[in-house]
């Protein structure tokens, strides 16, 4: 069973910087994809980005430019540098690992990112 051990976020001044590590534990199959998604208070929980074994990333809209998705293969470990931070940004971010034969879904227990405006 994959497990999800998450960075702890933080607070940070609008145009600041912050970065997000998730680290998968454990036995982890392959094909597989690993990224983070966010949830405001009130809203649905969104895709920020992802990141594919074969490196193929994928961006919501709302962060391309600023957000940066990064794999160290061997340690199956992901990174997003954020910068230009937004007041918008704010949410809990959520780690997600995803067994691509299986459909497998495993969450982290979310970590809360807050911008100051």
């Amino acid at each position: 069973q994959v497990q999800l051990r998450e960075s702890v976020g933080g607070l940070v001044q609008a145009g600041g910087s912050l970065r997000l590590v998730c680290e998968a534990l454990g036995s982890i199959p392959s094909p597989n994809v690993m990224g983070w998604y966010r949830q405001a208070p009130g809203k649905q929980r969104d895709l920020v980005a992802v990141i594919f074994t074969g490196g193929v990333k994928k961006y919501a809209e709302s962060v391309e430019g600023r957000f940066t998705i990064s794999r160290d293969g061997a340690d199956n470990t992901i990174y997003l540098q954020m910068n230009s931070l937004k007041a918008e940004d704010t949410a809990v971010y959520y780690c997600e690992f995803r067994d691509l034969r299986t459909r497998t879904e495993i969450w982290g227990q979310g970590t809360q990112v807050t911008v100051s405006s």
